[in-house]
Order: structure tokens, then C-alpha cells, then sequence
């Protein structure tokens, strides 16, 4: 097992959250692979801690299905799998078209206004080589849509889903083809909240799902074969 990644302290939280901080970070940007071993020793002497918080991150990690546990090899970051991505997408499909409908019926001046701010932004960011700022921008993006429902449950609900997310948002994004059609369908998504057409945005926002499904799922096939 290699280990390129820093443990970034912070003061505000106990040693396990910075651990797990640390540790769930570099599985999401790729930093630790699928399929690799995760080592306490290994990892604890990397991150100069002792073992106990390496386990008990080890152990969120598995309930967030980042981590498997194989019997008599130990842990190991988990596959990205066409199964996962699908079981992901289809929550994350329902959840967002109902964030939509409740944004074009709920949505104001002021967040109509953040949510043009946050499609430039993600629009002039797109050249740069930083996939991790690509993806920021884009949930940022989202994230005005999910902040204008006023549902404060939902909104919990898509940021949890969200991390779950974040690697096949990464793997989408790498795509960059796709890039002209990804700002279609924001621009797309946004006029029609903003013209209150509840049919319109639902059915832009299953597609823009539906399209990275499809690319993904297109790249995990390729890999395999």
C-alpha cells in the first residue's frame, strides 16, 4: 500500500473525525485505489497516530460502503462497481427531481441570482486540470437548487448522498467531452426553475442524471474489459 496523503489536523475536531476526515478524502479523490489494503500499522505510522483510531475509521468507512471488510484479509477500499452506481443514481435521481419541483415553486430573486453566479462559476472553472475544483463547482451549483426547496430534510438527505456520490461524479467529470453537454443541461435546468416549469425541470434533471450513468457505467465496462 502507498500512501501520498497527508493528515490534515484541526483543532475543532476529536483525532478519530480528522482520521476518518482524512482517510474517506483519499479513497473520494483516488489517493487510495479500489481494491487496495488497508493497513492499520501501515496507516497509523503514515499519519502518526495509534491504531485505534485508524479501526474506528475503518468502521465508518464501512458503513458509508467506501470500505469492505474480507474474511481473513482485513480491509479494503471498495470497487467502484456498476451495481453501486446504479443503486446511487437511482436515489440520487429521485431525490434531485424532487428538489427541482419544490425550487420552482419555492425559488427567489436571491437564490436566482446565486444560482446564475454558481453556473458561471462552474462554467469558467471547467478549464482548469483540477477535477477536484470541477466537482466543488458543481455541487455548488446544486447545491443553490437544494438550498431554494426550504426543506431542510431533503437537503440532509442529498448532502449525505452526495458523498457517496463524489466518486462517480469524479469519474464523469474526467470525461471532459462531455463538458458542452453538461453546461446544456445546467443552463437548461435553470431556466426552468426559474420559469416555474415544474414538467420541464424534472424531466432536464432525470436526463442529466441518466447521461452520466451512462458515461460512467461506459468507462467501468471499458476497464474491465
Amino acid at each position: 500500500m502507498s500512501i501520498d496523503f497527508e493528515v490534515t489536523m484541526n483543532e475543532y475536531l476529536p483525532l478519530r473525525d480528522v482520521v476518518f476526515n482524512t482517510l474517506r478524502r483519499a479513497i473520494l479523490r483516488g489517493e487510495l485505489k479500489p481494491g487496495e489494503r488497508l493497513m492499520e500499522i501501515q496507516l497509523a505510522n503514515k499519519l502518526g497516530v495509534s491504531r485505534t483510531p485508524i479501526r474506528e475509521a475503518i468502521r465508518k468507512l464501512e458503513l458509508e460502503g467506501l470500505v469492505l471488510m474480507i474474511p481473513r484479509k482485513g480491509a479494503e477500499v471498495a470497487e467502484i462497481t456498476e451495481k453501486n452506481l446504479r443503486d446511487v443514481l437511482e436515489v440520487r435521481c429521485a431525490l434531485e427531481e424532487l428538489a427541482v419541483q419544490l425550487a420552482c415553486d419555492r425559488i427567489d430573486k436571491e437564490r436566482v441570482k446565486e444560482l446564475h453566479e454558481a453556473a458561471a462559476h462552474f462554467r469558467d472553472i471547467l478549464g482548469s486540470d483540477d477535477i477536484t475544483e470541477i466537482a466543488e463547482a458543481d455541487e455548488a451549483f446544486h447545491d443553490v437548487i437544494f438550498t431554494a426547496t426550504g426543506n431542510a430534510r431533503l437537503i440532509q438527505l442529498l448532502n449525505n448522498l452526495r458523498e457517496q456520490m463524489y466518486r462517480y461524479r469524479i469519474e464523469y467529470l474526467k470525461k471532459k467531452e462531455c463538458y458542452p453537454q453538461l453546461l446544456e443541461e445546467h443552463a437548461t435546468i435553470m431556466k426552468a426553475i426559474e420559469e416555474h416549469d415544474k414538467d420541464k425541470a424534472t424531466e432536464i434533471t432525470g436526463q442529466h442524471i441518466n447521461n452520466q450513468v451512462n458515461t460512467v457505467v461506459g468507462t467501468l465496462r471499458h476497464r474491465e474489459e
